[in-house]
């Protein structure tokens, strides 16, 4: 008896290089699956989103968008270019409007970042908490929130950082369940009652 051959696939993985990948890499590699990530040199595929996650994300664009200046845009999961090796993707990024350059645009600067936003999934739960928050600061992103879902009653959980500018380091400068307001980068009043995310 002899065994079948395997069924050659259509698809390949890319190899990466020697020293790892680069930003420029990231836009020309054929394939890629979409929302693919470059850390530290090396590609991110991104898993199935839970429902609490893409419905975290359009509740706080909406409420973003009620009070933006005319100075800013918000924009959704779009590279943002820490360095050579990193260009992570944010749920949801606020950028100056002056950095928008159409609508075939793939990617903003870090300099043009003014809040980076990330929504936790269970497989990105370490790069969320950790890797991006470390490299945001790093790059001078001046505020971050931390979004997830509370364990202990299941109710959103916003949690907002600002840049120490002396030490690249975000600081935590509040825990924000049913209301998130704030007055940076601009002045932002937003429902995140577990009603306001049933409504949409």
């Amino acid at each position: 008896m002899t065994a079948e051959p395997l069924a050659e696939t259509s698809s390949r993985w890319p190899v990466p290089p020697r020293d790892g990948y680069s930003v420029d890499d990231l836009f020309t590699l054929p394939d890629l699956p979409p929302h693919t990530e470059l850390i530290d040199g090396s590609l991110v595929f991104v898993s199935p989103r839970r429902r609490f996650h893409a419905k975290m994300i359009e509740l706080l664009l909406h409420g973003l968008r009620r009070t933006l200046p005319k100075s800013m845009k918000v924009e959704r999961e779009m590279t943002v270019v820490l360095d050579r090796r990193n260009g992570p993707e944010p749920d949801i990024s606020v950028v100056r409007a002056d950095a928008v350059t159409g609508l075939d645009q793939t990617r903003f600067q870090a300099a043009d970042v003014l809040l980076a936003v990330e929504v936790v999934s269970p497989d990105s739960e370490a790069r969320d908490r950790d890797t991006k928050p470390h490299k945001y600061a790093a790059a001078g992103i001046p505020h971050f929130w931390l979004v997830e879902l509370s364990d202990e009653s299941e109710r959103p959980l916003v949690r907002t950082y600002e840049l120490d500018p002396v030490t690249k380091s975000y600081a935590f400068t509040g825990s924000h369940r049913d209301l998130l307001k704030t007055d940076v980068p601009y002045d932002i009043d937003i429902d995140i009652t577990p009603d306001a995310l049933d409504a949409l």
